[in-house]
């Protein structure tokens, strides 16, 4: 009986280089699925599934046609759902780009007297009712959102903070944006966020926030112009009605937990 086994799956050498290949496959395989979960792509990869266990039963049947169908189409459908899910793509090769082992050029982060200014001006924009969006930059950069805005490239005070978001302001309608303490531009657009599984409750606001946080590690204050509620997107998720004091606290530890980062990763770079 043995025999038998060994005639029909006859032993393969297995050497380490066979086991890292097949954890970094496992681990590739786990990381796109925990991008996809939740999401339109998880519909869009199940029926990829479908036309691919269509086109092999194509050529058992046979259908001829249906196979001929299939594989001349294919290439038109990836063209196609690299076109349709564009923002998932640059969220997974930005996650992949902010892992531990790529990221060793760092920035110098925000400091406490900027993190002060912007929960003070922040908390003002909230007891009058006035949105805002307030965008700190980490370690993925945001030229691309920087640039869409109006330079400005000044240092970070509650007075301009409360300046630029006053209704009356031609650059109160966008984002702000803190690159390196500094407000690098202000009126800058967002991408806004397509998941279906947002609250109805959400606006345009929260949603451009959310959007950015899908595809960078950026945190995005909101200041609710309805309610005059305070919100923190970060990861794609969102922290609702936070106090100002929780907010200080929750940004002053998210800023640390950087900061931390790159000293570890600096004090590896001078052993090197």
């Amino acid at each position: 009986m043995s025999n038998a086994l060994l005639d029909v799956w006859p032993p393969v050498g297995v050497d380490w280089l066979d086991l890292v290949d097949i954890a970094v496959v496992s681990f590739l395989i786990y990381e796109f699925l925990k991008l996809i979960r939740r999401t339109r792509a998880a519909q869009m990869v199940f029926g990829v599934l479908l036309v691919v266990a269509l086109y092999y039963a194509s050529e058992r049947a046979p259908l001829p046609t249906v196979n001929w169908l299939i594989r001349d189409m294919f290439g038109y459908i990836v063209f196609a759902a690299i076109v349709m899910f564009q923002a998932d793509l640059r969220r997974a090769l930005s996650n992949l780009g902010r892992a531990p082992f790529f990221r060793y050029l760092t920035r110098p982060t925000t400091t406490d007297e900027t993190l002060e200014e912007v929960v003070v001006a922040a908390t003002m924009l909230a007891s009058r009712r006035i949105g805002a969006i307030i965008v700190i930059e980490r370690e993925t950069g945001l030229l691309n959102y920087i640039e869409s805005g109006i330079p400005l490239d000044s240092t970070v005070t509650y007075d301009l903070l409360m300046s630029v978001f006053q209704t009356e302001s031609p650059l109160h309608d966008g984002a702000v944006i803190i690159q390196e303490n500094r407000v690098a531009a202000a009126a800058c657009f967002l991408p806004l966020s397509v998941n279906p599984q947002l609250s109805k409750e959400l606006g345009s606001r929260h949603r451009a926030a959310l959007g950015l946080s899908e595809e960078s590690d950026a945190v995005a204050l909101i200041v609710s112009e309805e309610t005059g509620a305070l919100s923190l997107a970060l990861d794609g998720q969102i922290e609702r009605g936070l106090e100002p004091d929780q907010l200080r606290v929750r940004l002053d530890a998210l800023m640390s937990k950087a900061i931390k980062v790159q000293e570890r990763r600096r004090d590896r770079g001078m052993e090197a």
